[in-house]
């Protein structure tokens, strides 16, 4: 073989080692939003890359709000919310040739939570209501002991905020006296220290350092949540740009089949099968 001949044979060999890198080469995937659906996407992206080890999947929370303008802005590929997106976002994310579309991924029941030492098991929704507005302001108002409320919620530009305002404030504000936490593991971490508060959480967030308060009469679980009798409850989603495509597809496809739910039910969600 002349020497020619062995460089160019050379040269072969190393396009085929890159043609077959670049085969291989992984495939990254962002996904940003609800701190409530954050459980589901950990869980199920951790789950999804063990299948397909070519794959890393980029998750953060900060609010459906913060996800729902990382896919208007291009920056995420999947964005997680615990709302619907509002027909203002849809509209922005279209002129920014951006077409939303939605995948219900879970059902979560919305869950009023209190200190394990608070003897008051159940609140209607006008009680509620009437709580976070700052017009109930003692427990001893509703049937608990002499003590004042210290209303936990969530801020703003949280998805829980919005379907809590929108179920059990009817729109009206939230009380200027409400401690503003993050997240639903802010809030039960601030509930669980402090016996006079109350908070509302995803179902999946609920441990045995808090108090769940039925609402109603009726418990927060699936059965309840599935068939419509649990007063708060609400579907969890994510939006892509278009229909999904690649490795997006793939994902959203894993979550939301046999698999994907059995991990929206051991995170403590409700299954949308």
């Amino acid at each position: 073989m002349t020497r020619m001949s062995k460089i160019f044979m050379t040269g072969l060999v190393a396009l085929s080692l890159l043609g077959g890198a670049s085969a291989h080469a992984a495939e990254n995937l962002v996904v940003n939003g609800s701190t409530t659906v954050l459980p589901i996407g950990q869980a199920t992206a951790e789950a999804f890359m063990e299948k397909n080890p070519n794959v890393n999947i980029s998750i953060s929370g900060g609010g459906s709000g913060n996800g729902i303008k990382a896919l208007i802005d291009k920056t995420t590929q999947v964005a997680m919310s615990s709302r619907e997106m509002k027909k203002e976002e849809i509209a922005l994310a279209k002129s920014k040739g951006v077409n939303p579309v939605e995948h219900k991924v879970a059902i979560d029941a919305l869950t009023p939570i209190v200190h394990p030492s608070n003897p008051v098991k159940d609140l209607s929704t006008e009680q509620l209501s009437l709580i976070y507005q700052g017009k109930i302001r003692n427990w001893k108002e509703v049937g608990g002991k002499d003590m004042q409320i210290v209303v936990v919620s969530r801020d703003t530009s949280s998805g829980t905020y919005e379907s809590w305002q929108e179920k059990i404030l009817h729109k009206e504000k939230v009380s200027p006296r409400a401690q503003l936490q993050a997240s639903s593991g802010a809030v039960v971490q601030a509930v669980s220290k402090n016996r006079y508060a109350i908070g509302y959480i995803g179902i999946g967030y609920l441990n045995k350092s808090v108090q769940a308060v039925t609402v109603n009469g009726v418990v927060a679980n699936d059965v309840n949540a599935l068939k419509g009798t649990y007063p708060i409850a609400r579907p969890l989603y994510y939006y892509t740009n278009g229909q999904p495509k690649g490795v997006v597809a793939e994902y959203v496809k894993f979550v939301t089949g046999p698999e994907g739910q059995k991990i929206v039910k051991k995170e403590g969600f409700v299954p949308i099968r």
